[in-house]
């Protein structure tokens, strides 16, 4: 059924991929591979945590139950109201028809590690229409320090959207926002090379296991000891594989808040050696 469901597909996708090459063939050229990883790679079982605030907190080396969570809450909902005033929807697969933003979960536990961490160098990948760049610099506050760094590639193939592109960020918070236009293919390393060593690291971009097993890599190099990373839709075998990899790292899985979709987190240990 999967099979018939892709060739049905096949003329309105070859379309839609002309008109991306035509408008920006680096980016998609460098999409194709990306998506034969997403038609080759299944699901993987985890062992997963329901109720994400208690391991998520232990990871952090923070209590529970956490002080911070009501004023994530709270923000949480401020965004939803942000988005729904501006007529857009709220919820799994509402950019574009078929990404999402940050879940309830996710953005909470985003919003509590940037607190706890103390984080002023934060870098993450896809934007959307900002929930996550959203909690991040909310959470970062009036620190002169802070500052987030956004790599993001709107969406090719639905170019109707790319005016939603953070439109949950006011104007306030993008002095300590830096937005990187471009896959995390071309964008990334040399990103990471100039900024980090950074305190936290936040996947929701494109999520094959090719280009999460290049991110997870990537920012776990340039992560301090005792930095974490989230990242979103672990599904794929990228985040086990990653796990099995690096021993050293504390790291658990997620039920997200809105479904049975799920996130990892995973922190570098305290007394690692700096890669950069």
């Amino acid at each position: 059924m999967r099979v018939v469901r892709r060739l049905l597909a096949l003329p309105r996708d070859l379309v839609l991929f002309a008109r991306a090459m035509a408008a920006d063939p680096v980016e998609a050229a460098l999409y194709i591979p990306e998506q034969f990883s997403w038609w080759l790679h299944r699901p993987v079982p985890y062992e997963v945590e329901e109720d994400w605030g208690p391991p998520v907190h232990k990871i952090l080396g923070a209590t529970w139950p956490c002080p911070e969570l009501l004023s994530a809450q709270a923000l949480w909902a401020e965004i939803c109201d942000c988005l729904r005033s501006q007529g857009l929807d709220v919820g799994r697969g509402s950019y574009a028809g078929v990404y999402s933003d940050a879940d309830p979960a996710l953005a909470a536990a985003t919003w509590c590690s940037v607190r706890h961490l103390q984080a002023t160098k934060v870098v993450e990948t896809g934007v959307a229409r900002g929930v996550t760049t959203r909690m991040v610099l909310e959470a970062i506050g009036d620190d002169d320090n802070g500052h987030l760094w956004s790599v993001d590639l709107p969406y090719l193939f639905s170019t109707n959207v790319h005016d939603q592109t953070a439109v949950a960020v006011p104007a306030r918070l993008r002095q300590r926002w830096t937005y990187v236009r471009g896959s995390s293919r071309r964008r990334l390393k040399p990103l990471l090379a100039k900024v980090g060593p950074i305190d936290l690291f936040v996947h929701d971009s494109l999520h094959t296991v090719r280009n999460m097993r290049f991110e997870m890599e990537a920012a776990w190099a340039a992560l301090r000891p005792g930095g974490v990373m989230l990242i979103d839709d672990v599904d794929k075998s990228a985040f086990r594989d990653f796990s099995h990899k690096h021993v050293e790292c504390e790291r658990v899985v997620c039920r997200s808040g809105d479904g049975p979709w799920l996130f990892g987190v995973v922190r570098k240990p305290p007394g690692a050696l700096p890669d950069l």
